[in-house]
């Protein structure tokens, strides 16, 4: 009886995460939230090297649309979301320390992932192997299409994500 009175509350709270188009004024914080979400694991394997990862942030800033993720009037992660003609990108995904595992990360994926599929979009992301993220990818629809030494390539596209769950119920 508690359980269902638990998930009832759950249902109720409304957890509004918004995407706000970056600025240049928020470079340091995507820095920021990005050595605190994917630092660890780059860590464990080459160690950090802040001004190399300083570079490649210069770089993956300047070439791909970016979004500064608010919740609960804070600043909270960004998000690189690039929609093309055949499929939308879905990358520099990082949630700053205390936001991860409360369920935030779940919300701004899924509800992107509604606003592809209401385009018909097809999704496309990567992520390093060790990165626990996978979890999420593949609850969420997404499989893997290839991978090198590093990365697992994934796509998910509303069929998919179809079938995945009809294959859950059976």
């Amino acid at each position: 009886m508690e359980f269902l009175i638990f998930v009832i509350i759950l249902e109720e709270i409304k957890m509004e995460i918004t995407r706000i188009d970056a600025i240049e004024q928020d470079f340091e914080f995507a820095f920021l939230a990005k050595k605190q979400a994917i630092g660890p694991h780059i860590t464990s394997k080459w160690g950090w090297d802040e001004k190399y990862q300083r570079d490649v942030h210069t770089i993956r800033w300047s070439e791909k649309p970016w979004f500064i993720l608010w919740f609960e009037g804070k600043r909270i992660g960004t998000v690189s979301i690039h929609f093309l003609e055949e499929h939308a990108r879905f990358g520099e995904f990082y949630l700053i320390d205390g936001c991860r595992n409360r369920g935030l990360g779940t919300k701004v994926l899924t509800s992107f992932l509604d606003e592809c599929d209401s385009k018909n979009k097809k999704v496309i992301l990567e992520y390093l192997k060790w990165n626990p993220v996978g979890n999420l990818h593949k609850r969420n629809g997404f499989i893997v299409t290839h991978e090198n030494e590093l990365h697992y390539f994934l796509e998910r596209s509303q069929l998919n994500n179809k079938a995945q769950n009809l294959s859950a119920l059976v």
